[in-house]
């Protein structure tokens, strides 16, 4: 059994991502391509203990990369999650 702790690895912090925290409560995270949005939303509850609204997600395939000869090596696919948390509250993340 999976941990809460394996589903949620990074926050992320981009200009975007920073004005959809400002203006519509929203935060985006990098999470394990496994977890399921129920999962993403226990886990943000467990770690924040905040109450989180809904939850987005969204798959991202891992970009070819060249390597040293003509050989072609990939990035790892991953997965984004866009999480609302109720107004009135906030998530302290720097």
């Amino acid at each position: 059994m999976s941990q809460v702790f394996d589903h949620i690895k990074t926050v992320i912090l981009t200009e975007k991502a920073t004005l959809l925290a400002e203006t519509q409560n929203k935060y985006v995270f990098r999470v394990s391509p496994d977890a399921n949005k129920k999962q993403i939303k226990e886990a943000i509850e467990i770690l924040f203990k905040k109450t989180v609204v809904a939850v987005n997600t969204a798959n991202y395939a891992g970009k070819k990369k060249r390597e040293r000869r003509a050989d072609f090596g990939r990035k790892p696919h991953w997965k984004k999650a866009v999480v609302t948390i109720k107004a009135g509250e906030k998530l302290d993340l720097v």
